[in-house]
């Protein structure tokens, strides 16, 4: 996952990169009022937490995405820590309404 590709999707190509920086854990990225997992991270926190598995088109081809409310963080993350997991968490710094690129 760690490479990003001209057909990935601005914020899977920043996704990408920040996972590339943490590649043993499971990286929570906050996307508006969630937390996403994508790829292999959301098939184990699909498991984990009993959460859904879905896919999103990203540039053409689909990735695998679960997410979570991200004020249910305190609920979650726990689980995922006792089941093992590394976990490394990736918040918005910036609010989106006050720009108008990626956040």
């Amino acid at each position: 996952m760690a490479k990003t590709s001209a057909n990935e999707t601005p914020l899977m190509q920043q996704y990408a990169r920040i996972k590339a920086q943490y590649p043993d854990a499971i990286l929570l990225f906050r996307v508006g009022d969630f937390y996403e997992t994508f790829s292999s991270d959301a098939i184990t926190a699909s498991k984990v937490l009993g959460i859904t598995l879905t896919k999103r088109n990203n540039g053409g081809q689909d990735t695998e995405l679960a997410g979570f409310p991200h004020h249910s963080l305190d609920n979650y993350l726990p689980k995922l820590v006792r089941a093992g997991f590394r976990v490394a968490i990736c918040d918005q710094l910036e609010d989106p309404k006050l720009t108008k690129t990626i956040v």
